[in-house]
């Protein structure tokens, strides 16, 4: 470790330097503690000047890119809106969004825009002083931004009742919930409040609350959207995506936002132009053939595993059976195959979150990576983070957390004590493992398809005007919402979830509600899954088919 200057350093105390490698379980010689007093004040002395540096935030030119309305609304649209504004560019770089309105996320940064991130304001509202950049790309391809939709708590719940700004209501039925954790995105453009949404997903959290609400929604190829300037769980798993009303809006969403932005250390470091044109080359695929016979040369592999949950509601299962027939009818051939340990994946997933889920999502501990950091949400990031290396959460910031959140950090503590790092690389090496038995699969057909989610909508009465449920109610009430999903959040493969058609819903028969396909493909051909979605889209009006035994 080199020493850049000594010529006038401070000199710190013996004692705190002797404190420091006693609390630390070391011991210094007496005849080298004078020399670490120097060292390590002289350490001080450059971190110091460091920390008076202007650290080059991205902050907007406010000619360019103007912001006007920004208010908490009384009418949340059902729970839908956290934050509405008008954000927009003078200047786009082009016409391709053409004025459409979208809502984003409320983990993302929009300069001058609260982002709550699902949560109360513990310490303080954090108001982002740049935008993320699929915000600016979204700005300069014409869009407007019309708001920040809620979230779950910490982005951590999959129900749609955990938002600190209230739950977000199923589209379909106010009893039931939209799926989370980007449950307000899905409710907007379900509803038509606006016409497209961005979500993030680490777990599921663009495709549940897609299929719940009736929408489209792609978990893109791990690294092929930048995720600066967007609050996070685990850097290996962050993906940000489109949620729109239709797949073809999807792919030009997905065309504006996608490429590296040099910034982002998940995204290689170049990408062909071309490789991004999702929605040209989407056009030119629907127009190559006609519309009954687009799928000829195409195989797909329906995951066997993917029907095998026990929590497989059979309703939805018939729904995605009779869309797979579809794609048969469309000229693809159809095979079943098979991935053993699928859901056993899901277990690998869930062991490998406490340790860095937690510190990056939690504790605001990013430290390794190259990326954006968001250095003006300050304490917020952990409101009693603290000096020390071994960092807690005040009691304070967590009862802020729900459930979801507090497993989470009760989970880290848990592993720290228990296994420090040794269960994290297992689990590393095992979702490694996971990629190759799907590219395995993948080799032999086009794409993979299955239910995205094993139910439909979950009722969120049991939660509403009730004595709060314990941890372990509600924490176990959704178990396999994520059978199908959580995977490819760790191997990386774009996944689409489409409406194939309603449901009734578990608890009410009365009520119907939507059911999503879901289709996986090979790493960085998302457009294949735009090619088969669409091919489907264009044969059937999903609003027209039910599925009840």
């Amino acid at each position: 470790m080199v020493v850049v200057a000594l010529e006038n350093a401070t000199k710190l105390e013996a004692a705190e330097v002797q404190s420091l490698a006693q609390g630390a379980g070391i011991s210094l010689p007496d005849k080298d503690i004078d020399d670490w007093c120097v060292l390590l004040g002289s350490f001080e002395d450059s971190a110091q000047s460091v920390l008076k540096e202007d650290d080059c935030l991205p902050i907007p030119d406010p000619k360019v890119y103007t912001r006007t309305d920004i208010y908490v609304p009384e009418d949340n649209n059902k729970g839908g809106w956290a934050t509405r504004c008008t954000v927009k560019s003078t200047a786009p770089t082009s016409d391709r969004l053409g004025g459409c309105t979208v809502a984003v996320k409320d983990n993302t940064a929009v300069a001058g825009v609260r982002c709550l991130n699902g949560l109360p304001p513990v310490d303080g509202e954090w108001i982002p002083a740049y935008d993320a950049t699929i915000i600016t790309r979204v700005l300069d391809a014409g869009g407007i931004i019309a708001g920040k939709a809620a979230c779950e708590n910490a982005c951590m719940e999959c129900l749609s009742n955990t938002s600190y700004t209230g739950a977000i209501l199923n589209p379909y039925s106010d009893n039931h919930g939209c799926g989370g954790s980007s449950s307000g995105s899905a409710r907007l453009v379900a509803v038509g409040a606006v016409d497209m949404a961005l979500g993030g997903d680490q777990g599921g959290s663009i495709r549940i609350p897609s299929a719940f609400c009736g929408i489209v929604g792609l978990k893109p190829t791990f690294g092929l959207v930048p995720y600066t300037g967007i609050l996070g769980h685990q850097s290996t798993f962050d993906h940000a995506g489109p949620m729109t009303k239709n797949v073809r809006d999807n792919a030009l969403l997905l065309e504006v936002i996608a490429g590296p932005d040099g910034r982002d250390d998940r995204q290689p470091a170049y990408l062909p132009p071309q490789s991004l044109r999702f929605s040209s080359a989407l056009d030119d695929f629907l127009a190559s053939k006609p519309k009954d016979q687009l799928l000829q040369g195409f195989k797909i592999g329906v995951l066997k595993e993917g029907f095998d949950s026990k929590e497989m509601d059979p309703n939805i299962a018939n729904a995605n059976y009779s869309a797979i027939e579809d794609l048969k009818a469309l000229g693809a051939e159809i095979v079943e195959v098979s991935v053993p340990s699928h859901i056993r994946h899901i277990t690998t997933w869930m062991c490998s979150l406490p340790l860095i889920g937690c510190r990056q999502g939690i504790l605001g501990d990013t430290t390794g990576r190259k990326q954006l950091e968001m250095t003006d949400r300050g304490v917020t990031a952990a409101p009693a983070m603290g000096p020390s290396a071994s960092a807690r959460l005040s009691q304070k910031a967590f009862d802020s957390f729900g459930p979801g959140g507090q497993s989470l950090y009760l989970r880290y503590l848990y592993v720290q004590e228990k296994y420090g790092a040794s269960l994290h690389a297992k689990c590393t090496n095992l979702l490694y493992k996971a990629t190759q038995e799907y590219d395995a699969v993948l080799a032999t057909v086009d794409v993979l398809v299955m239910p995205t989610v094993p139910m439909p909508a979950l009722s969120i009465a049991p939660f509403a005007g009730a004595p709060v449920a314990g941890p372990l109610e509600t924490i176990s009430y959704p178990i396999g919402i994520v059978n199908n999903t959580a995977q490819f959040d760790a191997t990386g493969h774009p996944a689409l979830s489409i409406p194939v058609g309603f449901v009734p819903a578990a608890d009410d028969p009365a009520v119907k509600l939507p059911a999503g396909l879901q289709i996986v493909g090979k790493r960085f051909e998302d457009l294949t899954c735009f090619k088969v979605g669409a091919a489907w889209e264009q044969s059937k009006d999903w609003k027209t088919l039910v599925f009840e035994n």
